[in-house]
């Protein structure tokens, strides 16, 4: 592909040097540019890309895109220098026509929204998977492509990948032989541009409610990042299908600016597909979606409130794709989401759930699914919040933690930050709050406490890190994962055979003799 080619369509584009070079592959990261490529030099939050074009020359690029150009270009410069007004974009564009428009060829779906959107992709995924589509899924929790009768897998570095690496995987996609894709699509992508050039069959909406303020600065900036998935623009002509949550308060600005055809959901308000009934239990969910072209019934093994809204959103979309009631439900069933609401089963007599809330309305949400299937025990919490991150959301997470009757704040990804000066944010809401809590910044001394502390009927949840398997401490990425560390708390408590259950069921159900430990 030549240079101009690559670049045809930007705006405001300045070209030195030869415009029909022939390039081989385009690169952002300094350390992986080889001969033939173009360099992007990418102004990033901490560096700025333009500092390592020197190693890219010498690493054998063919051409720089950059936001700007030195006074003096060294003489050994490549053949090409192009100026343009946003690399960025510039890069998403370029790499989306370098990889022949790979979302032309499939059907894609973005998923944006501050919750529920890795437990909308997982479920479609599964639906599609069901329905013949062979699905490209890219997510919070990781990418995976089908291969023939296999599928290969890798833990995701962003919510949604870099546009360079986006491109090439739905370029695999299609070369693969398959038919959609699902795609997480995060604010901070929308904001870098990380999906431009991508053409959408369906964006779905799920919900807003603060979250990333320490990079959006404000709710509204919040929201313009999101509405553009929905949008058309000079970069993407704007979904074909706009899937949108009737319940939630944006709902209608969307509803009025996207170009897509609507189909909306909800449970309280009128909408395309919806439900008014569900049995419930800790164990998953049951009701009939009511939509355009029939009923569907859905059975699954995600729990609560929030997952009715999360599986009716799945439903939604897959009608646009007309994919059969039947194999809708069957996906659905089939559908697994780790670190949502995933229980973890030892034998104990109570329940114990991890999950990745980590705003105040996840929370919120969460401790209010609970509370359905916890009928006579307690629910007993342990979250925190991240550090180096939107400090006003902290005391409002300790607020929303206050519908606990229980809550151990800890620490969650402290980074740079002490974890005390986090906690102390978070204690200010939980202050407010009438609920029993403890503060143990060790996060496995935390979950043992209160695993500890449960009994017979009592749910425990284990909030923020979800997925996650590993802790960031400073610059260090430590191994922690809340499901393996709760695994071991329980077998150190004894919950590894039918003996041990029977026993503890028992004792559990006896009258309660004396106060709790935490609730004392």
């Amino acid at each position: 592909m030549l240079l101009e080619q690559a670049l045809e369509g930007l705006a405001d584009t300045h070209f030195l040097g030869a415009r029909n070079l022939n390039i081989e592959g385009l690169e952002y990261d300094s350390r992986r540019v080889v001969a033939g490529e173009v360099f992007f030099a990418i102004r990033g939050m901490k560096q700025d890309g333009a500092q390592f074009v020197p190693e890219a020359l010498s690493r054998g690029a063919v051409a720089v895109v950059s936001e700007t150009i030195p006074d003096s270009i060294p003489a050994k410069v490549s053949p090409a220098w192009v100026q343009v007004p946003n690399v960025r974009l510039a890069l998403a564009l370029a790499a989306n026509r370098f990889y022949g428009e790979p979302s032309r060829h499939i059907k894609l779906v973005g998923i944006t929204g501050t919750n529920g959107k890795t437990t909308v992709a997982c479920t479609l995924a599964s639906i599609l998977k069901e329905a013949n589509w062979r699905p490209g899924l890219f997510g919070t929790i990781e990418y995976s492509l089908e291969y023939g009768q296999n599928e290969s897998c890798w833990p995701a570095t962003n919510t949604t990948p870099e546009s360079l690496e986006l491109q090439k995987m739905l370029r695999q996609v299609v070369d693969r032989g398959g038919r959609s894709g699902v795609m997480e699509v995060s604010s901070h992508a929308l904001a870098l541009h990380r999906v431009a050039g991508c053409s959408f069959h369906a964006a779905v909406f799920t919900n807003l409610s603060r979250d990333h303020l320490d990079f959006h600065g404000d709710m509204e900036s919040y929201f313009s990042s999101k509405q553009r998935l929905f949008l058309p623009s000079p970069a993407n002509a704007g979904p074909v299908f706009a899937v949108l949550n009737a319940d939630d308060q944006r709902y209608s600005a969307l509803r009025d600016k996207t170009a897509g055809r609507v189909i909306s959901y909800a449970i309280d308000t009128p909408a395309d597909v919806t439900t008014r009934h569900w049995k419930r239990s800790r164990k998953g969910l049951q009701f009939t979606a009511k939509t355009p072209a029939g009923p569907v019934e859905v059975c699954s093994s995600l729990p609560g409130r929030h997952n009715v809204y999360n599986l009716l959103a799945s439903v939604a979309t897959a009608m646009t794709l007309d994919i059969a009631a039947q194999q809708i439900s069957q996906g659905i069933l089939a559908a697994r989401v780790p670190g949502r609401l995933e229980p973890i089963e030892q034998g104990q007599p109570f329940g114990v759930f991890v999950d990745f809330a980590h705003t105040d309305d996840a929370l919120r949400h969460l401790l209010a699914s609970a509370r359905e299937w916890t009928e006579s025990g307690r629910i007993i919490l342990v979250f925190g919040c991240g550090g180096d991150r939107d400090r006003g959301k902290r005391p409002l997470m300790g607020m929303a933690a206050g519908e606990a009757d229980i809550a151990v704040a800890t620490s969650d990804n402290p980074r740079s930050e002490d974890p005390l000066s986090v906690l102390n944010d978070v204690i200010v809401g939980l202050q407010k709050t009438k609920t029993h809590y403890e503060v143990e910044p060790d996060r496995a001394r935390a979950i043992e406490l209160a695993l500890r502390e449960a009994r017979a009927g009592d749910t425990v949840l284990l909030a923020g890190k979800g997925h996650e398997p590993y802790q960031w401490i400073g610059d260090q990425k430590i191994p922690f994962d809340d499901r393996e560390v709760a695994r071991a708390v329980l077998r150190k408590l004894g919950y590894d055979s039918k003996e041990t259950r029977k026993r503890d069921s028992e004792v559990g159900s006896r009258k309660d003799e004396g106060s709790s430990q935490l609730a004392s």
